[in-house]
């Protein structure tokens, strides 16, 4: 097959029977459910791309793997030029959809597994390199749509994790068989798994000797039994059960960005599934490496494509109020721009900066200072983007009426004469386009951009891991001509 057609991925979906809870009730569809339903759809956008001559390039790689064209959220890069392909794409299906591309955590655990499954094979002399290409094969050939899963509740943050008086607050191995692992735990926060064929499960922090149970990571259908995703549910998931216009909520078919709890309750693993159990000293190593990619995702490219819809929908704003030559807002959006280009700057450094890691793996890495300082950077820049667009909206981007109001015979006149602004423009697509604003500045996206890929802390933490000082101390020292004491 190789790549999947729209049709043929929601008829997949629709074979699968995930156990997923929503607002304290059972959801018999995920096809059917308004909320669910978006992520389906995202999901889906990213089938129609791939097969679009539009966006092939963007969206599809040549896999000698499997030596076949496949979508790019099944392929690992092996070059440079492959990270600057990611980093493209990643944008691409950010501002197309105004929302998570749900396949993006899968395609960066990918990264992580295929190169610390190198290593472990070449200095432990295990087999899970082998297991993970062939598992890698299986998903490319089929074009299959594979969620991550890293977050977990764990226990109290002073203490080890031995010593939690539930020791099921982190995902753990409760049972080795000759046919594969049983284990028992959650993952939390994870992005769009239920509308998705596979679950990648990565360790969420490193380990140390006795927490081999905790050294795990693996892949799942994402209906396998045992597993139960109890999702997130907010004012606008409420909102969106009750719409009879979907361009009420400001992204109509995308929606915000759905996230779930997923509950592992003594899932059965085979082992050729299981692609670090037990090896504690590379579950640090899968974190950073997934981070490391992730956040050249999350940092340099995805909000990037989110910042374009907001200064689009800022200049429409603009002229819809006749206010091309207001020289503030003028400024405002200029530096809307600096900080989208910072932002991108930042991730296609990170990627044209990329290295092979481990060398010989033949997987490439974003680097590690740049695609840290991507996400670093992304954090404040992406407030920063919607506290400006708030004003250029004004008040009317948290006072809206209801669209509906524009086909009550009561008030539809009000509407037209007061909320177009003197423009030629339908009053409807003025409201349209202030919904889209308040979807960005009044949602869910600043906290999720602050810690999608990990909170600021993290990243400041990494930066200071990796960064030495020692060429910049070094230049110091020639420029004054301070000796070393023993030299």
């Amino acid at each position: 097959m190789a790549l999947m057609t729209p049709e043929q991925f929601e008829a997949s979906l629709a074979e699968r029977k995930p156990r997923v809870f929503m607002n304290g009730k059972r959801v018999e569809s995920v096809l059917e459910n308004p909320n669910t339903r978006t992520v389906v759809e995202a999901n889906k956008a990213s089938y129609e791309w791939a097969l679009d001559p539009r966006y092939r390039d963007i969206m599809t790689s040549y896999s000698p793997l499997i030596g076949e064209t496949v979508n790019r959220y099944t392929y690992v890069s092996a070059s440079k030029e492959d990270l600057e392909a990611k980093a493209k794409a990643g944008t691409f299906t950010a501002e197309m959809l105004g929302t998570c591309i749900y396949r993006c955590v899968g395609y960066d655990a990918f990264h992580a597994l295929a190169a610390t499954t190198w290593e472990m094979d070449q200095k432990l002399g295990t087999l899970y390199h082998g297991r993970f290409l062939e598992y890698l094969k299986m998903v490319q050939k089929n074009d299959l749509s594979v969620a991550g899963a890293l977050t977990e509740p764990r226990g109290s943050r002073k203490k080890r994790t031995l010593e939690w008086s539930d020791p099921f607050l982190s995902l753990k191995v409760t049972e080795r068989r000759p046919d594969g692992i049983v284990v028992r735990g959650a993952k939390i926060n994870i992005s769009g798994a239920f509308a998705s064929h596979e679950l990648v499960v990565l360790p969420q922090s490193s380990h140390a000797e006795g927490e081999e149970d905790y050294a795990v990571a693996f892949a799942v259908p994402t209906d396998a039994e045992g597993i139960t995703y109890i999702c997130q549910y907010s004012p606008y998931s409420a909102e969106r059960d009750q719409a009879d216009d979907l361009y009420e909520l400001g992204n109509p078919r995308f929606g915000q960005r759905e996230t779930s709890m997923v509950v592992f309750d003594n899932v059965f693993v085979p082992w050729e599934r299981v692609f670090h159990c037990g090896e504690y000293p590379y579950s640090g190593k899968i974190v950073t490496r997934f981070a490391r990619t992730h956040r050249m995702t999350c940092g340099g490219t995805c909000k990037v494509g989110f910042m374009n819809q907001i200064i689009g929908a800022c200049k429409l704003v603009q002229e819809y109020k006749g206010l091309e030559k207001v020289q503030h807002i003028n400024d405002q959006i200029t530096e809307m721009v600096v900080l989208r280009e910072t932002g991108r700057a930042c991730g296609m450094a990170a990627a044209r900066l990329g290295t092979e890691e481990p060398p010989g793996s033949g997987v490439f890495l974003p680097d590690e200072v740049m695609g840290n300082v991507a996400k670093l950077n992304i954090c404040n820049s992406f407030w920063r983007t919607m506290a400006l667009a708030g004003d250029i909206g004004g008040g009317l981007v948290v006072t809206l009426p209801s669209l509906k109001e524009l086909k009550n015979p009561e008030t539809q006149a009000y509407v037209e004469e007061f909320y177009s602004f003197g423009s030629d423009e339908p009053t409807e697509n003025i409201l349209k386009v202030h919904k889209l604003l308040q979807h960005w500045t009044a949602g869910q996206h600043g906290v999720g951009t602050w810690h999608g890929a990990g909170p600021v802390a993290a990243q400041r933490i990494m930066l200071q891991r990796v960064v030495k000082f020692d060429h910049e101390k070094e230049l110091v020292k020639r420029t004054l001509n301070i000796k070393d004491k023993d030299s």
